[in-house]
């Protein structure tokens, strides 16, 4: 079965940055959508970000575009969300997820059939 597993979150004053990552068992990367997503408390799942399987698009939510960055290492089975500029209002819990191949939404959570356990990310202001 896939496994997901984030690292990387942590407290942080608003204006710094964080790098996620996602380490994903077996070959399931290479060949699939990956997006990462978000939960704060008492708040709607909201996505965040998407790399596309071939590559050559990615996709964000207005609220983190021109500051966050998703990218893939497929040697490692492992996508990464950099994070700039952080600021309080990203405080949430992110989660890594794999879609399902039968789906075409990138930004419904929906459409993810296999999610990691989640990182938390504090920003302070």
């Amino acid at each position: 079965q896939v496994q997901l597993v984030e690292s990387g979150g942590g407290l942080v004053q608003a204006g710094d940055s964080l790098r996620l990552s996602c380490a994903a068992s077996g070959r399931t990367i290479s060949t699939s959508t990956m997006g990462w997503f978000r939960q704060a408390p008492g708040k709607e799942r909201e996505f965040v970000a998407a790399f596309s399987r071939n590559g050559v698009a990615t996709y964000y939510a207005d609220s983190v575009k021109g500051r966050f960055t998703i990218s893939r290492d497929d040697g490692k089975n492992t996508v990464h969300l950099q994070m700039n500029s952080l600021k309080p209002d990203d405080t949430a819990v992110y989660y890594c997820a794999r879609r399902s191949p039968w789906m075409t939404s990138y930004s419904s959570s929906g459409a993810y059939e296999y999610w990691g356990l989640g990182t938390q990310v504090t920003v302070t202001a």
